[in-house]
């Protein structure tokens, strides 16, 4: 076959894998995109931190049962193929991505609202835990020896755009309609429309060959009958397994959630920044960083894996704290020039039934173009405040609208996170299949992918916001920054392990 015919085939490979792969990667983060609008549909609305902490649990259950997806289906790739095993996993995570867009909200059925929306997380998880090591590894058999970072570098830029594809999604719905509207039922369109997308994705996939090294597995009878015993019960493959958990994966983990998810809560719930700001600049941001995921696959092609990967924990672990402190410094409030004359306040009594709101609203303006405003809503029994454990019951939401200036100061800060992002990322899906046979592959890499991606990095999001609530609560100055302290440990543990006991070489196993 000649150079142009296999480049014509890897790339029909890629096209077909990466269109899947991007549309599981979306319907998972679609969830975590809207987590604010969730929390206030599908759990109590009494205690909004509480509700927005029991989104970001069920969010993260998402990611702790990827490790038993990817158990369960890189079993069957490894027994029946690549091919049919990740067309199995589209299937799943589009089905349950639909039927969240279609549960009742909690006001309507109550407890069995955050229930369902659970069980069809796990499904998502699950779907997605036999997805990626399947992709990852259909690429990685069709690409040339040597050139495996770069071609599989194409797969690792579909989470990223993955999640640009579901801000974009959002942003549009939202251009559409009225606030009110996208509150009421808005947000469920995205949601629906992954139906159709998954439909494409599955026509192309249908007509996909399986990949060369596998069926020549199976031509001559070398293919695994029991996948699980051969990469977890043998000791010399399961060091390899957890040397790629603790050296490279759980480090990759929560740099990649760091820059991408926790920055978005960061300036949602933190920096109380408009949602619609936030996505535009966190769109703007990957769609810049994105293409440096195929530089630094390739890069890892010519200088080996280990470095490029590792290099970006460091620089990522030493710099969190002042990029995050510059990012919440840029929009406080108190660091600006009020322009008082401008300043409204106003105070309202909103009437539903037998309930009784009071609405004090403040809101303010700044001399660089900042705006901000802050509505206090109580609810009243009789004329006065609802006491809720010893506490007046309210509901305080900030909002703050960034100026010109302070949105690229942002898209500066996150983009920098992106890139730290691609250097432990572009390279990881080669690295990983460099590390397992054939007849193992797909269930060894995705074990400690899924762990490390799933357990240590999903469960970011919520770990960092509790740390932030609690030392907010504790009254400390810089609570802000308390949540990074858990990426970084992770980061610099992995970062020792892996500058210790990894090779710079792939073990060139078949």
């Amino acid at each position: 076959m000649s150079e142009t015919t296999n480049k014509k085939t890897i790339w029909k490979v890629i096209g077909a894998s990466s269109m899947g792969t991007l549309i599981e990667w979306y319907d998972f983060f679609i969830f975590g995109s809207l987590a604010v609008v969730l929390s206030t549909k599908f759990f109590p609305a009494d205690n909004p931190t509480a509700a927005f902490l029991s989104t970001l649990a069920t969010f993260a259950a998402g990611f702790v049962v990827r490790p038993f997806g990817a158990l369960f289906f890189g079993r069957l790739g490894d027994i029946i193929g690549r091919k049919y095993t990740f067309m199995a996993t589209l299937v799943l995570m589009g089905g349950a991505t639909f039927l969240i867009g279609c549960i009742p909200s909690y006001e309507t059925i109550g407890f069995i609202a955050p229930f369902l929306v659970l069980i069809l997380r796990l499904l998502q998880g699950l779907a997605l835990g036999g997805e990626y090591g399947g992709a990852a590894t259909y690429v990685a058999e069709h690409a040339p020896d040597g050139e495996r970072g770069y071609w599989t570098s194409w797969i690792q830029t579909t989470a990223t755009v993955g999640l640009f594809v579901s801000l974009l999604v959002i942003l549009l719905t939202k251009s559409f309609l009225t606030e009110e509207q996208f509150d009421e039922w808005g947000w469920r369109i995205p949601f629906i429309l992954s139906i159709f997308m998954v439909y494409v994705s599955y026509l192309i996939r249908k007509n996909m060959d399986e990949s060369p090294a596998f069926k020549k597995a199976k031509d001559e009878g070398t293919t695994s009958t029991n996948p699980l015993k051969e990469s977890f019960g043998n000791r010399y493959n399961m060091k390899f397994v957890l040397l790629a958990l603790f050296g490279a994966v759980m480090g990759q983990g929560v740099v990649w959630y760091t820059g991408q998810f926790y920055s978005m809560s960061f300036m949602k719930t933190v920096m109380n920044i408009e949602s619609d700001q936030v996505d535009t600049l966190l769109g703007i941001a990957l769609l810049l960083g994105t293409p440096f995921f195929v530089v630094f696959g390739w890069l890892s092609d010519k200088v080996g894996r280990k470095w490029v990967m590792l290099i970006g924990m460091l620089l990522a672990l030493l710099s969190y704290r002042t990029i995050y402190d510059k990012m919440y410094q840029t929009t406080n409030i108190e660091n600006k020039q009020e322009i008082t004359e401008k300043t409204i306040i106003k105070a309202e009594y909103k009437v539903d039934g037998n309930k009784t709101d009071s609405i004090y609203t403040v809101q303010k303006s700044f001399a660089d173009g900042t705006e901000f405003k802050q509505v206090t809503t109580r609810h009243l029994e009789n004329g006065t405040a609802k006491i809720v454990d010893g506490k007046i019951s309210e509901n305080i939401k900030k909002t703050t609208h960034i100026n010109s200036s302070d949105k690229w100061t942002l898209v500066g800060l996150i983009w920098i996170q992106i890139i730290f992002i691609t250097m432990v990322y572009g390279p990881i899906a080669a690295f990983l299949v460099e590390m397992f046979p054939v007849k193992i592959r797909y269930t060894s890499m995705s074990l400690p992918y899924h762990v490390g991606n799933g357990i240590f990095g999903g469960l970011l999001p919520a770990v960092s916001t509790y740390l932030v609530t609690n030392a907010k609560n504790g009254g400390n100055p810089e609570f802000y920054l308390e949540g990074l302290w858990y990426p970084i440990g992770i980061a610099a543990v992995c970062f020792i392990i892996g500058a210790i006991y990894i090779s710079n070489k792939d073990r060139n196993v078949n």
